[in-house]
């Protein structure tokens, strides 16, 4: 009883931590690189670290919680984000939350099932990891595709982009932005995760 009262106890001081870690990433201009189309964020490596610390639920509160620190760039913070919500509020409500919810619960299943094909931990850790950021921009961009393509904001990317189909599209605007983000939480977030799994698992004296 004991020891299953202070996992829970380390479980919710790990999810404050990291909840800390996304609002001061969120809130400063340590969470976010400007660009022309998507902003490159770095707060989908905190959200994959829990998904594989702390599992999918785990995953998917900070997932929530990344995705309310989105919605609320949409009020003046974001210059993309604030054309969004100014087109359709409940459509950048949507897009903004409910992918990163998607993402962090994804992310912790997809460790989980790795887990149980018997594969090294490291690997499966490594793999979480590069999947995080991929399912964050692939959800993002299914939104924004849904609710957005035919407004004339994004169809003057379109236009200025010269792309003429959804594919091509997506991979223009996403471009080197989305490799630099799976880039960075495949190097910086498995590094984490790998020390922290470490931790947990010494012995406690």
């Amino acid at each position: 009883m004991e020891t299953k009262s202070n996992e829970k106890t380390t479980g919710l001081v790990q999810i404050a931590l990291l909840v800390a870690i996304i609002l001061i990433l969120a809130f400063t201009p340590l969470g976010y690189i400007k660009t022309l189309g998507l902003e490159i964020t770095l707060i989908v490596i905190p959200v994959t670290i829990g998904a594989i610390i702390l599992g999918p639920v785990g995953g998917a509160i900070l997932g929530g919680v990344f995705g309310v620190t989105s919605f609320i760039q949409c009020f003046g913070m974001s210059v993309f984000g604030a054309t969004l919500l100014s087109i359709n509020p409940l459509g950048t409500f949507i897009v903004t939350i409910i992918p990163r919810i998607l993402m962090g619960w994804l992310t912790g299943l997809i460790f989980v099932a790795l887990r149980k094909t018997n594969m090294n931990k490291n690997v499966a850790i490594a793999l979480a990891n590069l999947a995080g950021p991929l399912l964050n921009t692939i959800f993002f961009m299914s939104g924004l595709i849904l609710f957005f393509y035919q407004t004339d904001y994004i169809q003057s990317f379109v236009e200025y982009f010269g792309t003429n189909n959804i594919l091509s599209f997506v991979i223009a605007f996403v471009g080197i932005n989305g490799l630099v983000e799976a880039a960075a939480c495949f190097v910086i977030g498995t590094a984490i995760s790998k020390a922290l799994d470490v931790y947990q698992e010494k012995p406690k004296k």
